[in-house]
């Protein structure tokens, strides 16, 4: 792919640089995720026209293959980049520049990143975006743990068996809702006031494991405890379940990181944006079970 393969657009498309609230058309990338999908409905039910970007999706986008993202953007106002698997994998940083140069020859006006709170690494990649972005304005969204990670991810399996085994420890997390960052994302993504912002995005408190397990079993009905582990045998449990061995330790070690106390304090930029308290994880788990996430 050339650097200026959108160069050339259509005096009809979406680039203009005026002010007010932006309507064109917008990329989501991992349009089918976790937090893609929530941005595409916002984004739907507020009018804007969406190209949700998936690997089989209408809107091919994949992040091991640079050579449809051109396509995908051409055209569009704005971008949300939720970068697979992780921000803090090794080649990250370099697809990030390699996507902000995309961007900014196809005239993409605004980018949103999703980032990951206290993780250096995804640091390293939030600068890279910027650097090659040229004049869209990039805002970074840096998230807490998210407490949908009990309810429809990796942790989802432990609570319907009743044992969450993660190397945490004893550390406090402010987990946060997807409905709160999704709410930024498109605040972002739509409004001005954003550009060059960085956001970290928690709950409004912070609750360790031990405790989040004992809310998600009131929720719940059902007994669910929390069983600490080290990093290793983590990594451990992770490749008997079939994880590769290098991403298991990448994932162990990563947990490390993040688990280590120094993300333990809560924000108030979920208020900041969009005026109101985030939703408190009591909240999250009730919501959750009504919604049968743990009738397995």
């Amino acid at each position: 792919m050339t650097e200026n393969a959108c160069a050339r657009r259509d005096d009809g498309s979406n680039g203009s640089k005026g002010v007010g609230r932006m309507t064109g058309t917008v990329l989501v990338t991992s349009g089918t995720g976790k937090t893609g999908r929530r941005v595409v409905e916002r984004l739907t039910a507020l009018g804007v026209p969406v190209r949700s970007g998936s690997r089989t999706g209408e809107v091919p986008f994949d992040w091991q293959d640079d050579t449809g993202w051109e396509a995908a953007l051409r055209g569009t106002e704005a971008a949300y980049v939720a970068y697979y698997p992780d921000l803090a994998v090794p080649g990250a940083a370099e697809a990030m520049a390699a996507f902000g140069r995309t961007a900014a020859a196809c005239g993409v006006r605004r980018v949103v990143l999703l980032s990951g709170r206290g993780e250096p690494q995804a640091a390293v990649a939030e600068e890279a975006l910027r650097g090659a972005a040229g004049q869209a304005e990039v805002t970074v969204v840096r998230s807490a743990f998210f407490a949908q990670n009990f309810s429809e991810g990796a942790l989802l399996d432990g609570v319907i068996g009743g044992e969450l085994v993660f190397p945490a420890g004893k550390t406090a997390e402010p987990f946060l809702d997807l409905d709160d960052l999704a709410d930024v994302v498109v605040a972002a993504l739509t409004g001005d006031g954003h550009a060059g912002a960085v956001y970290e995005l928690t709950g409004p408190r912070s609750l360790t494991f031990e405790q989040a397990a004992e809310e998600l079993g009131r929720a719940s009905g059902r007994p669910v405890r929390y069983v600490p582990v080290t990093g290793p045998a983590y990594a451990s449990l992770l490749e008997e379940f079939g994880v590769a061995g290098a991403e298991a330790g990448f994932l162990a070690e990563l947990f490390a990181t993040l688990l280590d106390g120094h993300n333990a304090a809560t924000t108030d930029d979920v208020k900041r944006v969009l005026g109101r308290e985030p939703k408190d994880f009591s909240r999250f788990a009730r919501e959750a079970a009504r919604d049968g996430a743990w009738h397995g």
